[in-house]
């Protein structure tokens, strides 16, 4: 090979690589959460944290719009806030729930419960270990829908 040959393939190789590398980009993070089966686990154990959680107020008692747990109410939560999440982080499943307006409308949330909501979530995705920055990427995501979901400043 000569000196002008292998720097053409240098070349070639170099713009190869640069070219992959642009192409593949960093992942969603979704992915770097863990997927379908992680994603699983950390609504999981937020629903259950965030039930049991008095700051929360989950089921909205005191207020004209009161959730009553059961198994299946459970269940569709769950199934709702999995394609939520994976929709907000870049995931490939479709949200087929309300706008978050529309969910929340008349829940009387609050300031208070909303941080008490965001920091359940911090535990659970703690809880899996999760990286910080990954965390803290997805609590801000969750924030960003404060203004649809806080109706009691």
């Amino acid at each position: 090979m000569t000196g002008k040959s292998k720097g053409v393939w240098a070349c070639l190789v170099i713009c190869l690589f640069l070219s992959g590398c642009q192409a593949s980009g960093p992942k969603p993070l979704y992915d770097r959460l863990g997927g379908d089966m992680m994603m699983s686990a950390i609504v999981d154990d937020f629903v259950d944290r965030a039930c049991g959680d008095p700051r929360v107020n989950f089921t909205r008692k005191g207020t004209s719009h009161e959730w009553i747990p059961t198994p299946d109410s459970v269940d569709v939560l769950k199934t709702h806030l999995v394609e939520y999440f994976t929709m907000l982080s870049g995931g490939s499943h479709d949200y087929e729930g309300k706008d978050m307006r529309t969910a929340h409308a008349g829940m009387e949330i609050s300031n208070a419960e909303f941080d008490a909501i965001k920091d359940d979530l911090r535990r659970s995705l703690e809880k899996y270990d999760e990286p910080p920055a990954e965390t803290d990427e997805l609590l801000t995501l969750v924030e960003s829908t404060r203004k649809d979901i806080v109706e009691v400043k």
